[in-house]
Order: C-alpha cells, then sequence, then structure tokens
C-alpha cells in the first residue's frame, strides 16, 4: 500500500509513521531525511539540492521528485510506502500521481491550540539533541538532559508567534492539496489531538482500521 501522510507541524506524523511501519511493514520515506542521506552519500541530485539549501532556497520540485523516484525502487518499498513530506504542493501531487498509485492520504488534524501547546512545550539538548517535553515527557531535573547533562533550550521556531505563523503559512500551502485528494476520494481525516501517549488515544487504531480496508 502507497499511502501519503498530511498534517500541520506538530502534529506527529513521524511518530505515527515509525508505528505503522513497524505493523505493515512498509517504507516510511521522510523528504527531509530523503534530502540529508543524498547529500551525505555526495549523489549527484545530493549536492544540486545542497547548492540551494545552501542558499536558503528551497529545493525545487523536480530534483525532489527525481530522489523519490529513484527512492521508491528501493527493496524496502515492495510492500508500500508512506510519503511524510511530498506531496505539498498540488504540482507536487499531479507529479506522483503520474510517478505511482497512491492508495490512501491520511489527513492527521488537530486544533491549533493543541499544535501550540505541543510544539512550544518542547526542549532541545543543545549537546546530544535528545527532545523532551515539559508536560508530556519531562526531564528528571528541569533544564538538564536526562542522557547527558546538556543544557535544555526551546528553540526559536518552536515559540508559539513563530508556531502561530508556520501553521498559517501550512494551511495556505496544502489548502488546494487537501482539496484535490477530497475530490478524488482518497482523504481520510485522522484525529490528531490527543497526544499518543495518552491512554485514550485512538490514532493508530483509526488508521489501522482505515488501512485495512485497503485490498493493497
Amino acid at each position: 500500500m502507497n499511502i501519503v501522510l498530511l498534517g500541520s507541524p506538530g502534529v506527529g506524523k513521524g511518530t505515527y509513521a515509525s508505528r505503522l511501519k513497524k505493523i505493515y511493514g512498509i517504507a516510511h520515506i521522510s523528504t527531509g531525511d530523503l534530502f540529508r542521506e543524498n547529500i551525505k552519500q555526495n549523489t549527484e541530485l545530493g549536492i544540486k539540492a545542497k547548492e540551494y539549501m545552501d542558499k536558503g532556497m528551497l529545493v525545487p520540485d523536480e530534483i525532489t521528485i527525481d530522489m523519490l523516484k529513484k527512492r521508491i525502487q528501493e527493496a524496502d518499498c515492495k510492500k508500500g510506502f508512506m510519503l511524510d513530506g511530498f506531496p505539498r504542493t498540488l504540482t507536487q501531487a499531479k507529479e506522483l500521481e503520474g510517478m505511482t498509485k497512491i492508495d490512501i492520504v491520511l489527513n492527521f488534524v488537530a486544533s491549533p491550540e493543541v499544535i501550540i501547546q505541543r510544539l512550544s512545550g518542547r526542549r532541545t539538548c543543545r549537546d546530544c539533541k535528545s527532545i523532551f517535553h515539559i508536560l508530556n515527557m519531562k526531564p528528571k531535573q528541569e533544564s538538564v538532559c536526562d542522557h547527558c547533562k546538556g543544557e535544555l533550550y526551546q528553540r526559536a521556531d518552536e515559540m508559539p508567534e513563530v508556531i502561530e505563523k508556520r501553521l498559517r503559512v501550512y494551511n495556505d500551502q496544502t489548502s488546494l492539496l487537501i482539496q484535490y485528494y477530497s475530490e478524488k476520494g482518497l482523504r481520510v481525516e485522522i484525529d490528531g489531538n490527543l497526544h499518543i501517549t495518552d491512554t485514550k488515544a485512538h490514532i493508530i487504531k483509526d488508521c489501522q482500521e482505515v488501512l485495512n480496508k485497503l485490498n493493497c
């Protein structure tokens, strides 16, 4: 099964994908990881992507698409894959459609208030980069990493006012994309308001109910 994962920053796509990957044995393809791996391996596409990224520019669609084409041909994608971070635009969605068949689009949704609480509560270790949360994953000692005793800090892009801007940008960018997949009958909305560690959370169960109905 080939799945597109949609959802705003902080909704938890990466966490959900890691759980679903174990359940269904399919690949999780994050465009961020794809860029980093190609740059690390110094591939031709990685070199091209780095030129744009070093200038603070968006990597052109054609480079991202070429990377993705190569990636989905790898052995771990034989049973299928989950795309996280692609497509981001209607143009990319149409390019993807010409490349492979998408079986379902899981659109994870949470209220702005929940997203702001999640992201603004994150604290990152300056040394080992471990992530904590002031509510959901508290460090044993305030502002000190449990693992390496490094200082925990709040990233600039996790300040409430910055998060609000990121959410506005996301909604503006994806509104047409969501409409596109809705019209094709592929979009299924998944309630992501409850944190996955909450005993009442039903996110993975909801995803499984949708995916188990697919005849892939």
